[in-house]
């Protein structure tokens, strides 16, 4: 099967954080609650989370638009819980950036079956 590039989604985002030494299994175990619930309940087409060799923790989120984005966090914290789990693990909340789409060679997540 051949790759086809297609522009992708609408809207994305790289957010960015530094985390306190030892915090990062309870700021994966958060990250992950928040992220499932943004997904299956707010409308976000997903995210990933990435540990880079400079020590700052990458997350790359997906949505359809960026009002999409704005009326899911308007809402409020989707996990207070979590959401407060998160900010204890963070020790800098580095600018979030925008990013736009222009060609995309992401295989689709494939249903279970």
């Amino acid at each position: 099967m051949e790759a086809t590039a297609s522009p992708g989604p609408g809207f994305v985002v790289l957010y960015r954080w530094r985390l306190h030494p030892g915090s990062e299994d309870a700021f994966v175990a958060a990250w992950s609650r928040v992220s499932d619930l943004l997904r299956c309940e707010r409308g976000s087409l997903g995210s990933r989370l990435h540990r880079g060799p400079d020590g700052i923790w990458y997350s790359y989120a997906q949505w359809p638009s960026s009002q999409a984005r704005d009326d899911a966090f308007a809402l409020g914290e989707v996990d207070q819980h979590a959401g407060e789990q998160m900010a204890h693990a963070i020790a800098e909340r580095l600018p979030e950036i925008v990013l736009e789409p222009v060609a995309d060679f992401m295989l689709p997540i494939q249903s279970g079956g």
